[in-house]
C-alpha cells in the first residue's frame, strides 16, 4: 500500500461522529444538521428534464473533454459571469466530475516528484481534500493561517522564502470555506506575483462562487482578476461547480478552467484516470449553465436564511454576515467541541467543530473555538435550530 495513506486524518465528519459516540440527542426535539455542506434546496425541474431526456446517452462511451456543447456552454458562462474574453472550449476548458475529484486529481498532475521537497500551500482552516491530495501527491502541507485578526485572508507574507522556492501548487478558496471571505483584487495581485517568482500553480476553488447576496457585486473570480491585472492564464487554473449554484450536488458535475498547457496535461492524466462525465449529465449541465433564473432564485432562499438566522445567533455567538458561500463562521465561547456537543445532546441541533476543518500550525489550531454552521436547511428549520442553540449560553 501506499504509505502516504497513513499520513491521511480521519476526516471531519468522522471525527463528529467519535464525538457524539456514546450520546443520545435530546428525543423532545426534532433533528437538525447544520454541519455538511450539503444544498438542500429543489434540484430545478429544467435540469431533470434534460437528464431525462437525454439517457439515451447511456449508451455511449464519453469522451474525457466532454461533449463540445457543454464546453461551449461553460465558456460563455465564465465570459457572462466574470466579464472577460471567452476562453477557447478546445483547449482552454475541461469539464469534471464535480470539483472535489478534480481538486484531488490536480495535484497528482502536477507536483513534480523529481524535485525535492515539494510543497503544497493551503489556507487553514481548509477544505480536507487539499491536504490529502498533497500527501498522496508526495508532497508536504504548508498551512498559512486565516485568522480574525487578518480579515481570515491568507497572508502571504508570513510565508519564509524558503518555503515559496520549493512550492508547486497553491490551493486558494473564494469565496472561503468555511470564512466566506472573497478575495480582493489586491489579494490576488500578491499570489499572481508570487507565482512569476516562484513558478507554481495556482488552484482556485471557487465552487460557492454563486451563492452571495447582493445581486450588484458578485464575487471576485481568478480570471477576472487576472484579466483586470492585464495578464493572461498562465499557471493559474479555476475549479467550479454545478452542486451549489444548482442544487444538484448528486449530478458530480463542474469543469477546470485556465492555461490551456496545463488543460492538456490535465487532460492526458484524466484519459488514464477514468472520470469521463456521463452523456445524460453532459446534457443537463448544458441546461444549467446556460439558465441563470434559477441561480437568482436560490441566492434569494440563501439570503434570506441568513438575514434572518444571523441577527438571532448574534446574542449567543460572535458572528456575522459573510461575503459569500452557505456557512456561517461563529466564535464560541466555550471550546469548540464542547459546543458541538451540548448542542446536538440538548437540542438536537448537529454543527461542525471548527477545530475539525483545521491543523495546528505555527503555534495555534485557527479553527479551535469556532463552529461552522451550513444554513443549508429550510428556513424554517435554520430559525428552529438558531432558538435552540440560543439557549445553549
Amino acid at each position: 500500500m501506499n504509505p502516504n495513506l497513513n499520513l491521511l486524518q480521519p476526516y471531519p465528519f468522522q471525527r463528529l461522529r467519535d464525538l457524539f459516540k456514546g450520546t443520545t440527542p435530546n428525543p423532545t426535539y426534532q433533528a437538525i444538521n447544520l454541519s455538511i455542506g450539503e444544498p438542500k434546496h429543489a434540484t430545478p425541474q429544467l435540469i431533470k428534464d434534460a437528464l431525462v431526456n437525454n439517457l439515451a446517452g447511456l449508451a455511449s462511451y464519453p469522451t474525457t473533454i466532454g461533449s463540445i456543447e457543454l464546453r461551449a456552454a461553460i465558456s460563455a458562462w465564465i465570459s457572462r459571469r466574470y466579464n472577460i474574453p471567452a476562453l477557447n472550449p478546445e483547449s482552454a476548458i475541461l469539464p469534471v466530475t464535480g470539483s472535489r475529484e478534480a481538486l484531488f486529481a490536480f495535484a497528482q498532475a502536477v507536483i513534480d516528484r523529481t524535485k525535492p521537497n515539494p510543497v503544497v500551500i493551503c489556507p487553514n482552516p481548509f477544505y480536507q481534500i487539499y491536504e490529502g491530495a498533497a500527501f498522496l501527491a508526495g508532497a508536504t502541507p504548508y498551512f498559512i493561517n486565516t485568522l480574525p485578526e487578518n480579515q481570515h485572508a491568507m497572508d502571504f507574507n508570513s510565508v519564509p522564502k524558503d518555503v515559496l522556492a520549493s512550492t508547486q501548487l497553491v490551493y486558494v478558496c473564494s469565496p472561503g470555506n468555511p470564512s466566506g471571505k472573497v478575495m480582493s483584487l489586491a489579494q490576488w495581485q500578491t499570489i499572481f506575483e508570487l507565482s512569476d517568482q516562484y513558478g507554481f500553480v495556482i488552484a482556485a476553488d471557487e465552487c460557492y462562487s454563486e451563492i452571495y447576496f447582493d445581486e450588484s457585486n458578485p464575487p471576485l473570480g481568478a480570471l477576472q482578476a487576472a484579466h483586470l491585472l492585464g495578464r493572461d492564464y498562465t499557471n493559474l487554473m479555476i475549479f467550479s461547480s454545478l452542486s451549489k449554484r444548482s442544487n444538484v450536488p448528486g449530478m458530480r458535475s463542474g469543469f477546470v478552467a485556465g492555461d490551456a498547457s496545463i488543460i492538456e496535461k490535465f487532460s492526458l492524466f484524466r484519459t488514464y484516470h477514468g472520470c469521463a462525465m456521463n452523456p445524460a449529465v453532459q446534457a443537463a449541465s448544458v441546461a444549467a449553465w446556460n439558465d441563470e433564473a434559477h441561480v437568482i432564485d436560490n441566492r434569494r432562499l440563501y439570503a434570506e436564511k441568513f438575514k434572518t438566522v444571523t441577527p438571532l445567533l448574534q446574542g449567543v455567538l460572535a458572528v456575522e454576515m459573510p461575503d459569500a458561500a452557505f456557512y456561517l463562521w461563529a466564535r464560541t465561547s466555550m471550546p469548540d467541541t464542547e459546543f458541538a456537543l451540548k448542542a446536538y445532546r440538548d437540542f438536537n441541533v448537529t454543527v461542525l467543530p471548527g477545530s475539525f476543518l483545521a491543523r495546528a500550525a505555527h503555534g495555534v489550531n485557527p479553527g479551535e473555538g469556532f463552529v461552522r454552521l451550513a444554513l443549508v436547511a429550510s428556513l424554517d428549520e435554520c430559525v428552529e435550530a438558531a432558538q435552540r442553540l440560543q439557549q445553549i449560553v
